[in-house]
């Protein structure tokens, strides 16, 4: 493969074409669409990110949040003071680190993040509308693909 021309190259590169800038104004189009549906339940997309990860993860650390979702430690602050405002989730202080807080869903918490795979679901169908289950599916194969790439190079390897 070595010898193959590049895909891409500086003299054809267009910004509006590059993959980077339609996946950025994806996502933040599809955030858009999610903070509009998710008003009623008085969350954000963002929010919804942090609750489902305090879901599957009970007890898991904000350092292991801002990991896992790739958020500076400021805005996970931020983020978790509202969440904790709102009575979602609550913080259970270390009795080894008073540094440390492990992160749970309250009741109201659990109850919203019940409702979240549909209003996901919903989102996605209406991005998704006009696509085959092949179509999704290829492009969940080749994205993983990308991703593996990605994870490969910033890892160093």
């Amino acid at each position: 493969m070595a010898n193959e021309a590049p895909m891409f190259t500086a003299e054809t590169y267009r910004l509006q074409d590059s993959f980077g800038f339609m996946i950025n104004a994806l996502r933040a189009r599809m955030m858009a669409v999610m903070d509009r549906e998710l008003a009623p339940l008085g969350i954000t997309s963002a929010q919804w990110a942090v609750l489902v990860q305090v879901a599957e993860t009970p007890g898991v650390t904000a350092a292991a949040l801002c990991r896992r979702v790739h958020y500076d430690t400021g805005s996970m602050t931020r983020m978790l003071d509202r969440l904790e405002e709102k009575g979602l989730i609550r913080r259970a202080r270390s009795d080894h680190d008073r540094r440390a807080a492990y992160l749970h869903l309250t009741e109201s918490g659990a109850e919203v993040n019940k409702k979240l795979p549909e209003y996901a679901a919903h989102v996605l169908n209406q991005h998704f509308e006009g696509f085959s289950v092949e179509e999704v599916d290829l492009l969940r194969s080749l994205m993983g693909r990308m991703l593996a790439n990605a994870e490969r190079l910033s890892a160093g390897t």
